[in-house]
């Protein structure tokens, strides 16, 4: 599978974006760079992205360095061994609690390996990783976004792109999953970097570094 690794990799998939959708080469040309963001694949990174879910970036990156420090290392095994007034102290909700034991649980036991995930083709690896209680479809496709640098998935679930969409479209609605989801079939085989083009539009227009945001 062809994975986004490197700035060339954004770069060749925004030429082929701005060639096939004039409304993205208008993105382009107005957002310039685009970054890469890109992370570890493993236990770490999907708990960031859990971390991040309906919180600013700010507040994620709180919660994630709170919980690192008191879950040392931040691993599955000292996480279930922390328990409930540890997660609590680093500023988890239950039900983020909830979600990161659950995949704690699955990776101690083999049900889930996050660094096989990497390596399957997106749907396959959102159907078991969506089967572990507390994962949705966003969490997976943020995860293998980033940790796996796969370029052709789109979370239309995300806020921040139905935002992005509506703007850039002059929609009267920002477009719900399923519609926006239907709209990114056509930046096919780069809808990962057409994701961060759009996270990175919505920054300009935030002024500010925002994160991926699960929608209502």
């Amino acid at each position: 599978m062809r994975i986004i690794a490197c700035q060339d990799d954004i770069a060749e998939g925004l030429h082929h974006l701005s060639a096939a959708d004039p409304v993205l080469a208008r993105m382009v040309e107005a957002t310039g760079e685009v970054p890469l963001r890109r992370s570890a694949p493993g236990f770490e990174s999907l708990v960031s992205v859990v971390v991040a879910q309906q919180v600013s970036k700010q507040a994620g990156d709180a919660i994630q360095a709170r919980l690192e420090r008191v879950v040392k290392p931040l691993t599955p095994q000292n996480f279930l061994s922390a328990g409930p007034d540890v997660w609590r102290e680093a500023g988890l909700s239950r039900p983020k609690q909830r979600t990161i034991a659950a995949i704690s649980e699955a990776v101690s036991c083999g049900a889930l390996d996050l660094h096989h995930m990497c390596a399957l083709p997106a749907a396959a690896a959102i159907a078991a990783m969506t089967a572990v209680k507390g994962i949705g479809p966003w969490t997976a496709e943020v995860y293998l976004l980033f940790a796996a640098g796969h370029p052709d998935i789109f979370p239309a679930g995300d806020v921040a792109l139905q935002n992005v969409a509506q703007m850039a479209w002059d929609m009267e609605v920002r477009p719900a999953d399923k519609a926006l989801r239907a709209m990114a079939e056509r930046w096919s085989p780069w809808r990962g970097v057409a994701a961060r083009l759009f996270w990175a539009y919505y920054a300009i227009h935030k002024g500010r570094e925002v994160a991926p945001s699960i929608g209502e």
